[in-house]
């Protein structure tokens, strides 16, 4: 699970992108970004990639019989330098900076629901063109059951959040009740 970036992993990701535009390949590159992080993120793999012990030789070997044909030359070789520099583990942030910077050169906005209840196809969709309406962008909606709520849902773009929950509902009908009795 990819962490908060750090600034090595969006160093890695501003070259990706950068080459990726050249390339006019801002899609493969991302699927490919995914797909090693992926396959070397795999308990096994990258056990050994993260191996000093190990030459490196054998483990760029290793990255070379993993990815080779499946991803971009250019996502191999950047697989091959994270192990060089032994910041292998850092692959699922560059993926995620990639993401990030994607989204942000499509206009694209991450939106996170939570619900009481699992929505319907149509509800999230139907949910997905109300946020898209609110805030003007394109957005890429994750739904997450909280059966905490009660009811309702929260929405979360950025740094705003957008509560409809029945849980919120009484927290801020308590809070009211509690400043009208001072």
């Amino acid at each position: 699970m990819a962490g908060k970036p750090t600034t090595a992993a969006r160093r890695y990701a501003e070259a990706a992108f950068e080459l990726a535009t050249r390339d006019d390949a801002l899609d493969a590159y991302r699927d490919g970004l995914d797909l090693a992080a992926g396959t070397v993120g795999q308990v096994d793999a990258l056990e050994v990639l993260r191996n000093p012990a190990r030459p490196l030789r054998q483990r760029t070997d290793l990255v070379d019989a993993l990815l080779a044909k499946r991803v971009p030359e250019p996502v191999l070789k950047l697989v091959g330098l994270l192990v060089e520099r032994g910041r292998i583990e850092q692959l699922s942030n560059v993926a995620a900076e990639f993401h990030r910077m994607l989204d942000v050169e499509r206009g694209v906005v991450q939106a996170i629901a939570r619900t009481a209840l699992p929505l319907t196809a149509d509800e999230t969709a139907a949910l997905q063109q109300k946020v898209a309406t609110m805030t003007g962008r394109t957005v890429d909606l994750k739904v997450e059951v909280d059966e905490s709520l009660i009811g309702g849902l929260t929405v979360r773009v950025g740094d705003t959040l957008y509560d409809a929950s029945v849980r919120g509902r009484l927290e801020r009908l308590r809070e009211r009740l509690v400043a009208g009795a001072r």
